[in-house]
């Protein structure tokens, strides 16, 4: 077994797209919604909770603790949450939601299943873009054949929610807000208390909780009800257990979408799916999301997990790791980043769109040799701004 061999896996992207339900149950056995079955809500929560599987969003948060609470939440309000499935894939150099989807997404469904039992939902709505026409397609087709065969309760409804295609619909509460038919923008209210809202805003209060969860750490649920925790906690480190699908792309031989254990070292990871670095040229640095520092080469022998990345002052994010060689001119990229995230900023506060703006406008001159002293003075002044 190769090196590459070793680091690959293949527990959430099928070797081969599961193009129908008959195809999935043959795959599959159903194994994890015929457990989840047979499971009371609490003892698929403490399963899932056990596995040690982490939000594969961006924050890492426990899967099994965010159930808990939610369920917990519900129930002491009287009020019937909701799962909320996050496919409001917007981080630039990321593909792996929508990879995961046109592979099989009757997994995503079957998770979204278990999680609903797990917590007594009757609704899930998988949000997802307008402009995602293959993944809402395949969605919709996926839902329909899997009511037609009686794996979607009595009582229960699959909907699919065709969001707006700003940046801002991916934070979760802003999310919630364009499901309930408002613009997305973020709330205070946290959404493991307040879900969706409807029309009635005077109604905030008693609203159920909603769990939000991304599509990826949905994706991995069925086979961890299955085939159990130490399955999971076969591959992967001990604080990131598991797999992780990654997207590769900029300065690299190919582009694409992988699916590789956690704890894989970065440069493996660019290796195994985008096949190195271009010929000749050496990679200077790379971007794990642009709300993440750049990770320069020398950190190139990390981790991809949660703790892997944070130890060189990173974070995996969605896993979209942008590429750039020796080629690469930085400031324009750090211009670029500065571009982006001020664009899509919500305004709701100054500092993110102003000094954003304004921001970009500085790397541009630099990036143009046009810049002075003070130029760069006011750079170090906004970044710090900006950070808090």
């Amino acid at each position: 077994m190769s090196s590459s061999e070793y680091w690959r896996s293949q527990r959430v992207l099928h070797p081969v797209a599961i193009e129908g339900f008959g195809d999935y149950k043959q795959v599959s056995k159903i194994a994890g919604l015929r457990a989840a079955r047979a499971m009371q809500p609490a003892e698929i929560r403490s399963v899932v909770e056990q596995s040690g599987l982490r939000g594969r969003g961006g924050a890492g948060f426990p899967v099994g603790v965010k159930w808990a609470t939610v369920a917990k939440n519900a129930k002491q309000k009287g009020a019937a949450p909701t799962v909320v499935v996050n496919v409001a894939e917007g981080e630039p150099g990321t593909f792996k939601d929508r990879s995961i989807i046109r592979n099989n997404p009757f997994q995503v469904i079957s998770g979204a299943l278990i999680a609903a039992r797990a917590i007594e939902s009757e609704r899930i709505v998988i949000a997802t873009k307008k402009d995602f026409s293959i993944e809402v397609t395949r969605l919709k087709d996926a839902i329909s054949s899997m009511l037609a065969a009686g794996w979607i309760p009595e009582g229960t409804t699959v909907e699919v929610f065709e969001g707006p295609e700003e940046y801002l619909f991916g934070e979760e509460s802003a999310l919630l807000e364009a499901i309930d038919g408002r613009e997305p923008f973020p709330r205070l209210a946290p959404t493991f208390k307040v879900g969706l809202l409807g029309d009635d805003r005077g109604s905030r209060l008693e609203a159920g909780p909603a769990l939000v969860n991304n599509l990826e750490s949905i994706a991995n649920v069925p086979k961890i009800v299955a085939r159990g925790t130490d399955w999971f906690r076969r591959i992967g480190t001990e604080q990131s257990p598991g797999s992780v699908v990654c997207t590769v792309t900029g300065d690299t031989r190919v582009h694409g979408v992988g699916e590789v254990r956690l704890g894989t070292p970065l440069r493996q990871v660019i290796r195994v799916i985008g096949g190195g670095p271009r010929p000749g040229r050496p990679i200077k640095a790379v971007l794990a999301g642009v709300a993440n520092p750049v990770i320069p080469a020398r950190h190139l022998g990390a981790e991809v997990s949660y703790e892997g990345l944070g130890s060189v002052g990173c974070g995996i994010g969605s896993a979209g790791f942008i590429v750039f060689d020796d080629q690469s001119d930085m400031v324009a990229v750090a211009a670029g980043v500065s571009r982006f995230l001020s664009v899509e900023s919500c305004g709701q506060c100054s500092p993110c769109k102003l000094d954003g703006m304004k921001l970009t406008d500085l790397f541009e001159r630099v990036a143009a040799n046009e810049a002075d002293q003070q130029h760069l003075d006011e750079i170090v002044r906004r970044l710090g701004t900006v950070g808090y």
